[in-house]
């Protein structure tokens, strides 16, 4: 394979890195989220400290390392209590493609970087990102700089195929040549329940590029589900909002700045503790379904992912609360203590008391947001006993 068939796709290379440094900080809406970082210095000096700090990079991963890695740990330090990470299931020595669950969308990837940076691995991730994020030039200078390959949304179908194969080829090529890890969703998007579910579409789609069979093209790519928890997601209250929006007019879509939303409140909103967790690489037991008609194995596949980051999950007690409260029970009771409970209504009211939309149903909002947090616990008892 050729790099520069991906070139429209992929993330900057080696001696692309200076000018793509200086388009960035010649955005004035970068030049804002800067200011929220550091506002008490003026812009010139922003730039200025930026600069310093990329001095000697030239790849993404130096840019990771020296500019990234500073961001993400501010970012956990004024708005998260802790983060851990288990990947005892796999080698620091390894590259692998991570399929995880989707809760935050910045952050999901971004701290999987840093955890890796601070593990002891040899590289952080590739990012497979959409293009319907990429809502101002400098987000997308900003990703490519990040490490991000992009994913185009919103094609007609012959051009889906198209896209997807060049995708799957540019995977194929990142794990293999490039010997990077790739970070993506199990689905398009998050799961705005926390129910999640792997994509069939995903899956068949990695297939696409490699060589070989279905099974020896899949395994060329070395995956591993991950799992990630946070104990608290700030976008609950603006999912509760789309889900009542939703409900209210079936035809109604997000906006650009409903995703700029979305990702500001989720950088900067409370997370509390935040853990990843990897599962058994899919190469220990994908020979499993070998004998499988070609219809199923993907369905099978799905299947097993789904378990493994079920079982992954960190439960925390809101998410027991939250069971109890909708089912109207105590069946958890003993995972949690008064002053849990009582933490836990003063937070879910807090959210509640954000929502900014016509006509607010706050019983049908506070379900929603409960049902989020509730869901792992679901899922986490079909898989394994609680």
């Amino acid at each position: 394979m050729d790099i520069h068939e991906f070139d429209d796709i992929r993330p900057y290379e080696k001696g692309e890195m200076n000018e793509a440094l200086e388009s960035l900080l010649a955005d004035r809406h970068f030049d804002k989220i800067m200011h929220s970082f550091v506002p008490w210095l003026p812009r010139g000096m922003r730039n200025s400290m930026i600069r310093t700090m990329c001095i000697g990079v030239k790849t993404p991963l130096d840019f990771q390392k020296r500019f990234m890695a500073h961001i993400v740990r501010y970012v956990l330090r004024k708005h998260a209590n802790g983060h851990t990470f288990n990947h005892d299931s796999i080698s620091t020595d390894g590259n692998y493609l991570f399929i995880s669950n989707h809760r935050d969308i910045v952050l999901d990837s971004a701290i999987l970087d840093l955890m890796l940076f601070e593990s002891g691995f040899s590289t952080t991730c590739e990012i497979a990102l959409g293009d319907n994020l990429l809502v101002y030039p400098w987000i997308k200078t900003l990703v490519r700089m990040n490490k991000a390959f992009i994913v185009r949304r919103g094609l007609k179908v012959k051009e889906v195929l198209e896209s997807s194969m060049l995708m799957s080829r540019y995977m194929h090529y990142a794990i293999t040549q490039k010997k990077e890890n790739i970070w993506i969703a199990q689905r398009e998007g998050r799961a705005k329940d926390s129910s999640d579910r792997t994509q069939d579409s995903v899956l068949k789609m990695l297939a696409l590029g490699g060589e070989g069979s279905i099974m020896e093209s899949l395994k060329e790519l070395r995956i591993v589900p991950l799992t990630i928890s946070y104990e608290y997601d700030p976008c609950d209250y603006l999912k509760a909002q789309e889900f009542q929006l939703k409900r209210d007019d079936p035809s109604w879509k997000k906006s650009k700045q409903d995703d700029l939303d979305n990702m500001k409140t989720g950088i900067f909103g409370d997370k509390g503790h935040v853990h990843y967790c990897t599962g058994t690489p899919v190469n220990e037991w994908i020979d499993e379904l070998a004998d499988m008609p070609k219809t199923e194995v993907f369905k099978e596949l799905a299947q097993r992912m789904d378990k493994a980051i079920h079982s992954g999950y960190m439960l925390y007690p809101g998410n027991f609360i939250a069971y109890d409260k909708l089912h109207g029970g105590k069946t958890f009771r003993k995972r949690y203590s008064r002053y849990d409970q009582r933490a836990f209504d003063k937070y879910l009211n807090g959210q509640l008391a954000k929502v900014s939309i016509p006509n607010p149903d706050v019983d049908f909002l506070r379900r929603s947001i409960l049902t989020m947090y509730a869901n792992p616990v679901v899922n986490k008892m079909q898989t394994l006993e609680l």
